[in-house]
């Protein structure tokens, strides 16, 4: 049971690590072995890096991915670090709007401090930072939707890495 504290925490990209007693390129062969045995899921690898993902055909906008990062401890133990994440191209459009967003706030922010500082009026500057707030959450809330749809396909990944790791 998750500690009590991080209970509420605000998990964008969703992490898990645990050990195991292989070594790192035995658990990497299986994952190897897996990509030619089975056409339900897209496994790649690069390194001690692989990516988990379904096939296109079976994939919508929201769709997860699966990073895992397969690291030697000791001889015969491993790490093995897991990140949940959005295909790269919509976490990058996401990351760009946020900090498009953060970039609007600090101009209008700047704006109402020039004309308020000149004596002017500063109602639309202090409006539209206020409505940047807003749109930053709605970016929030959108993407914590978008992590829902996709809850299904991120068990499918994570049924899939455990049983790969199995053998």
């Amino acid at each position: 049971m998750p500690n009590s504290s991080k209970i509420n925490e605000v998990v964008l990209r969703p992490r898990f690590k645990f050990e195991r007693n292989q070594n790192n390129e035995e658990l990497l062969n299986l994952f190897d072995k897996a990509k030619h045995e089975q056409e339900d899921f897209i496994v790649s690898r690069s390194d001690n890096h692989v990516f988990l993902r379904l096939p296109k055909h079976k994939q919508h906008f929201w769709s997860p991915q699966l990073h895992l990062e397969i690291d030697e401890l000791e001889t015969n133990s491993s790490t093995v670090r897991g990140l949940f994440g959005p295909n790269p191209t919509v976490w990058t459009m996401f990351m760009f709007f946020h900090f498009f967003v953060a970039g609007l706030f600090i101009a209008f922010g700047v704006w109402a401090y020039t004309n308020w500082a000149l004596k002017t009026t500063y109602a639309l500057q202090v409006g539209m930072m206020f409505f940047m707030v807003i749109v930053w959450v709605a970016l929030y809330v959108i993407g914590q939707l978008g992590k829902k749809v996709g809850m299904d396909e991120m068990r499918l990944l994570h049924g899939f890495m455990r049983d790969t790791l199995r053998g």
